[in-house]
């Protein structure tokens, strides 16, 4: 399966495909990956890389996705740490005291929508279906974080929370950071109503570029427009920002989409962890 994109590669096709970041890979001291709906054991609404433990699939089906898709990234399946999303905005600093949280052992806290570490061979992971995963990674301090950005979290400024949450802990200069953004579902697709709409126009950004007025008291929305302006007013680099063109539900055959499937569907992920 080829993809149309500028941005970012599709990796080990023939066994357990996964997307990567072209300007993430340049970045030696780091492993990361986007799940695609390929390349898995699961089986029906679930087929076949589903990687959420909660949607009533089986269990060792979805442990075993974790073992494929690991084996293919390259990460160490026994350092993953998972969030435990809940379209909120608190981040946390999780070691390798947190190793298995979330999928080999209980969640211990219910609300985690973004992880950042500074500790080697702890693999950090997030979920999604059509919201928008952010990277982080500090470049001088060697310091790493993922955030899941669905609407109410990108109106929350998840993505800046982020960033102050990595400055205070470890020290972060936010023009140090390299940061990416998607897959997602993207402004051709994202329509919401005027309610949700107004919490946009809130933010106090450049709100021209990513809310579209549809008509019938309807909008198009481009949460990865808005997350991207979220990270440059957090003192981001805007050259440093890559932002993904894959739209989750244009391409549904490769990427769950929550919209497309109705709800039907499994999960993606996205990992990443230091390496040295």
């Amino acid at each position: 399966m080829n993809i149309k994109s500028k941005t970012m590669e599709l990796n080990n096709i023939d066994t357990t495909p996964f997307l990567t970041f072209n300007a993430l890979k340049e970045i030696k001291f780091i492993k990361h990956g986007f799940s695609t709906r390929l390349g898995g054991v699961s089986k029906g609404i679930f087929s076949t890389m589903n990687l959420a433990l909660n949607r009533g699939d089986n269990i060792e089906d979805v442990l075993k996705n974790y073992q494929l898709l690991c084996s293919s990234i390259g990460v160490d399946y026994n350092t993953l740490v998972a969030s435990s999303q809940d379209h909120n905005t608190f981040v946390r600093n999780v070691t390798e005291e947190q190793y298995g949280i979330g999928i080999t052992k209980p969640k211990d806290i219910q609300s985690v929508d973004a992880l950042i570490t500074n500790r080697p061979n702890v693999t950090l992971v997030t979920y999604y279906a059509d919201c928008t995963p952010l990277f982080f990674v500090d470049t001088k301090n060697k310091a790493i974080g993922l955030a899941h950005a669905g609407w109410r979290g990108t109106v929350g400024r998840i993505g800046e929370k982020v960033v102050n949450k990595m400055s205070a802990d470890f020290g972060t200069n936010p023009k140090d950071l390299v940061c990416a953004i998607g897959p997602a579902i993207s402004r051709c697709c994202y329509e919401v109503d005027e309610t949700c709409a107004d919490q946009f126009y809130k933010l106090n950004l450049d709100d021209s570029k990513f809310i579209f007025l549809k008509g019938n008291n309807k909008y198009m929305i481009d949460l990865l427009e808005t997350n991207r302006q979220i990270l440059v007013s957090a003192g981001v680099k805007d050259s440093n920002i890559t932002v993904s063109d894959l739209c989750t539900q244009c391409n549904s055959q490769l990427l769950w989409s929550h919209r497309a499937t109705k709800g039907q569907r499994g999960t993606m992920c996205a990992m990443m962890s230091i390496i040295e």
